[in-house]
């Protein structure tokens, strides 16, 4: 008896030490985090060599039913991993009152659902539309945008 209380107990505490599991909604959005991070570190024509990205507080279409605090931790994430990438802050607006150095960016992103959910078999995907925009705080124009499409697993989120 005294033998398999212990290995009763061994079972678990190996189970606590485990890996949790990873949420849906952490997979479904992990995808489009590092493409949108991969994008923002590629595509743009960086003149300055060290880079810090002001992320700003995503706008997301409430009809895709995706966290903002999750998405934009995901980015962030995705953004800190890039080899070479850039430094990451989150960005409030009070923070546009301040002088800005050349090398920080402000980084805007919308996600955008671009029609109707698409009925598959086994999952429904929603299509959507991320559109990434650069800008210099304190100015109204971008210097830089991109948008990627795709579509979401509405079951994994």
């Amino acid at each position: 008896m005294k033998r398999l209380c212990h290995v009763l107990m061994i079972s678990l505490l190996a189970g606590c030490t485990s890996a949790p599991q990873t949420p849906p909604q952490r997979q479904a959005l992990y995808g489009l985090g590092e493409r949108a991070a991969e994008t923002v570190v590629n595509e743009p024509d960086w003149t300055a060599a060290d880079i810090v990205l002001l992320l700003a507080r995503p706008d997301i279409e409430t009809s895709l039913d995706v966290d903002t605090d999750y998405f934009r931790e995901t980015l962030t994430r995705a953004l800190l991993a890039q080899n070479d990438g850039p430094q990451v802050l989150n960005w409030v607006p009070s923070m546009a009152d301040a002088s800005t150095p050349e090398n920080q960016w402000l980084l805007k992103t919308r996600l955008l659902a671009e029609g109707p959910a698409i009925t598959l078999s086994d999952r429904e995907l929603r299509p959507y539309r991320l559109e990434l925009a650069l800008y210099r705080p304190g100015n109204a124009t971008p210097r830089w945008h991109w948008s990627i499409d795709g579509a979401l697993d509405i079951s994994a989120l």
